[in-house]
């Protein structure tokens, strides 16, 4: 879409924000983000929840092989990412979590 959009234009993510926060408003609050650049789109990102990032996907029914896992930052920070239809939205959730370096034992790896 090109030109200035109005609130109309991004009414399809706000109206699946509002059916999720009614069927799922149990579930940890994500950071939420909607754009004009992708106005069909709704972002749910998790910082350091991974547990929260879960019980979202297991309550989109997005199934865990539709779960992409990548390493950013040298290694310090695992991303989690998944996208799916709801509402007539896209629904794209993100999930950051820093890396814990294992702990060493008596010198053993």
């Amino acid at each position: 879409m090109s030109g200035n959009l109005t609130l109309d234009d991004v009414a399809v993510p706000l109206r699946a924000l509002r059916l999720l926060s009614v069927d799922f408003g149990h579930l940890s609050g994500p950071s939420v983000h909607v754009s004009t650049i992708y106005p069909e789109r709704l972002e749910l990102t998790f910082y350091d929840d991974p547990a929260g990032f879960e019980a979202w996907r297991e309550a989109l029914r997005i199934a865990p092989d539709a779960v992409t896992y990548r390493v950013q930052n040298d290694g310090q920070t695992g991303v989690l990412s998944a996208s799916v239809d709801h509402a007539g939205a896209t629904v794209r959730l993100t999930g950051y979590a820093d890396i814990v370096a294992p702990v060493l034992v008596g010198g053993a790896a």
